[in-house]
C-alpha cells in the first residue's frame, strides 16, 4: 500500500519530470529521478512474510456499565526460523494500542495483556491486530490482519424487578398454569358440561358410560390446560425529540434503555418469550443474551415508535406484556397509536422517561402509563401497577 506520503513523493517526481523534459532544466530531472529512486529504494523493504498465530482473548466479552474487561493478545513464532522483533497495533474503541513483540524462537510464544475500562452501554470494538511493514519514511506499507474483529458489549445499568407474569400464561414447553382453557393443547380432565361450554368439546363415550352405570343424565365435557408461553415485548422510541434537548435528552435515552435491559432480565428469568425492538435493531426468541445485545447496539435514529410498534407485531404476534419506552417529550398520541398494533388482549404498560418528573401511574384507556424521573423508581411504579 503506498501512503499518501509516498503518493506525493510519486507525483512530485512525475511532474518534475514531465517539467524537465518541456523547460530542459537539469535540476527538474535530478529531483525527479531522485523521487522516483526514492520509491523505488523503499520497495525491499516490503519484501519478507511473517508466519505468526495471533489469539486475541476477551473476558468476558458481556459486561455492565462500568465493569472491566480482560484482554490478551497471545503471539506465536510459526516459522522454522528466528522471528524478528515486530509491532503489532490493535484498534480498541478510538484508540489503537501498539505492542512491541521481541524476537521469538520457533514454537515461542508472547503475550500482552492489557484492560478496558467501560463506562457507558454500547459495543467497543477491539481489532484486527494488524503488523505493518514498511520503509523508514513511511513512504510505502504492507498490512497484515492477524485476527477478526471483536466486540465487547456493554450493557447498561439495571434494576432488579418483581415478577412479570401475574395472571399470564405461560410455560409451552409443559409447565402447565392454573388458567383454566377450552384449547386444545393440555388435556387436563372431565368435568359436568355448563351451560355455554361449546359441544365440540364433550366427552360422548364417558358421558355414555356415566349414564350406563346409573348416573344422571349429564354430559361431560374436556377441560383443559392452557400452556401458552408469555411474551414479552419492549419497543423503545429512538426519536432524539421524544426526549429532552441536550445532555439530559441523552441521559434519559439513556435510562429508557436501563429500564429495557432490566424487564429483559426479568422476563428471562420469568421464563418468558422476550422481544425487543427500537428503531432498526431487533430481537425476538427465548434467548435473553440476543435481546440483551441488541439493547447494547441501539442508537438514537429516525424510526420513531409508532413504525417501531408495528414492526414489533410483525415479529412478536403472540405479544401477552407489551412495554412501550418513551421520552417526556413524545407525543402521548404516538404512545396510543403504537399501542394500537397489538390485538385488544394484550396488556398494554407505557413507560414514559422524564427526568423533570415525578413518578406517577395512570391508567388511560387500557393503557398503564408508567411515569419514570430516574431508573430507581422503575421496580416500585410496576409492582403499584400490577395490583
Amino acid at each position: 500500500m503506498v501512503k499518501p506520503l509516498g503518493w506525493l513523493v510519486l507525483a512530485l517526481g512525475v511532474l518534475a519530470l514531465a517539467a524537465a523534459a518541456t523547460a530542459g532544466w537539469r535540476e527538474l530531472t535530478v529531483l525527479g529521478v531522485a523521487c522516483l529512486l526514492l520509491l523505488a529504494v523503499s520497495l525491499p523493504f516490503l519484501v519478507g512474510r511473517t508466519r505468526v498465530r495471533v489469539d486475541l482473548v476477551l473476558e468476558p466479552s458481556r459486561v455492565a456499565a462500568g465493569m472491566t474487561v480482560t484482554a490478551g493478545i497471545d503471539v506465536t513464532n510459526l516459522a522454522t526460523g528466528r522471528m524478528l522483533p515486530t509491532v503489532f497495533d490493535l484498534p480498541v474503541g478510538d484508540a489503537v494500542h501498539r505492542y512491541g513483540i521481541p524476537a521469538l524462537a520457533p514454537g515461542a510464544t508472547h503475550q500482552e495483556t492489557f484492560t478496558v475500562r467501560t463506562e457507558r452501554r454500547g459495543v467497543i470494538g477491539v481489532g484486527p491486530a494488524t503488523t505493518r511493514r514498511g520503509d523508514p519514511l513511511g513512504l510505502v506499507s504492507r498490512d497484515t490482519e492477524w485476527t477478526d474483529l471483536q466486540e465487547i458489549l456493554v450493557r447498561p445499568a439495571m434494576v432488579p424487578l418483581d415478577a412479570l407474569g401475574a395472571g399470564l400464561l405461560r410455560d409451552l414447553e409443559g409447565v402447565e398454569t392454573e388458567s383454566i382453557s377450552q384449547s386444545d393443547l393440555a388435556f387436563h380432565t372431565l368435568r359436568e358440561y355448563v351451560a355455554g361450554d361449546d359441544l365440540r368439546h364433550v366427552h360422548w363415550r364417558s358421558s355414555a358410560k356415566a349414564m350406563a352405570s346409573g348416573g344422571e343424565s349429564q354430559l361431560l365435557v374436556r377441560q383443559y390446560l392452557d400452556t401458552r408461553r408469555s411474551h414479552a415485548t419492549i419497543v423503545v422510541d429512538d426519536q432524539p425529540a421524544s426526549y429532552a434537548g441536550g445532555e439530559r435528552g441523552v441521559d434519559e435515552f439513556e435510562t429508557a434503555m436501563s429500564a429495557t435491559a432490566s424487564i429483559i432480565v426479568r422476563a428471562v428469568l420469568d421464563d418468558f418469550e422476550a422481544s425487543f425492538v427500537c428503531g432498526h435493531h431487533a430481537s425476538s426468541g427465548v434467548d435473553g443474551h440476543l435481546a440483551l445485545d441488541a439493547v447494547c447496539r441501539a442508537v438514537t435514529g429516525r424510526v420513531g415508535l409508532i413504525p417501531a410498534a408495528r414492526k414489533a407485531a410483525d415479529i412478536a404476534h403472540d405479544t401477552s406484556l407489551l412495554f412501550l419506552v418513551t421520552g417526556g417529550a413524545a407525543p402521548f398520541e404516538d404512545v396510543l397509536r403504537a399501542s394500537a398494533a397489538f390485538p385488544p388482549e394484550v396488556r398494554r404498560i407505557a413507560i414514559v422517561v422524564d427526568g423533570s418528573a415525578a413518578a406517577t401511574v395512570t391508567e388511560t384507556g387500557g393503557l398503564t402509563v408508567l411515569r419514570v424521573g430516574a431508573l430507581e423508581d422503575l421496580p416500585g411504579l410496576l409492582h403499584w401497577s400490577a395490583r
